[in-house]
């Protein structure tokens, strides 16, 4: 686990809801969620706010299909909070995601819109293998969002939700 102090004591990881295949000549950074996945963005942000989790701050990655999942989630759950577009984590790093989440020390949540790997690097790196490898056992699905909060002894996984 890594030693990542709060604030932010909640900290929520969103993988990019599932993306159209790029046509030829599209860049990857280009390629628009599906229809699935504008669906699953839509169930994942319903079900985020009917349980009342409503980040203070969400970043996501410059990417178009980042950009729409967080646009979907932030319409949902909390149109006001505020959002921001970091170009730096679409091939961003483990280390460059918790340095996101580290400066971020004016705010008690922050959602983080991302990519895998490195979202579900994030996540190990923050609960551990073990905690991870029981919560996710196939790896962190398109439009997952796992909540973790901070405790006495670290960082604990207090729900995941997908569609």
């Amino acid at each position: 686990m890594t030693s990542l102090l709060p604030p932010p004591s909640r900290i929520f990881l969103l993988r990019h809801a599932e993306a159209q295949h790029a046509v030829p000549g599209q860049k990857d950074f280009d390629r628009p969620l599906n229809e699935n996945g504008y669906a699953a963005a839509e169930i994942v942000a319903d079900e985020a706010a009917e349980k009342g989790y409503k980040p203070d701050l969400i970043i996501s990655s410059t990417a178009l299909r980042c950009r729409q999942t967080a646009e979907t989630v932030r319409r949902v759950v909390n149109p006001s909070t505020e959002l921001r577009f970091v170009d730096a984590i679409y091939n961003g790093t483990v280390d460059i995601y918790l340095s996101l989440i580290a400066s971020q020390t004016d705010r008690q949540s922050l959602m983080l819109v991302a990519h895998n790997p490195t979202i579900e690097q994030t996540l190990e790196a923050l609960i551990g293998h073990e905690a991870l490898g029981r919560t996710l056992p196939h790896g962190f699905p398109t439009a997952g969002l796992a909540v973790v909060d901070a405790t006495a002894s670290g960082w604990s996984l207090t729900d995941f939700i997908s569609e």
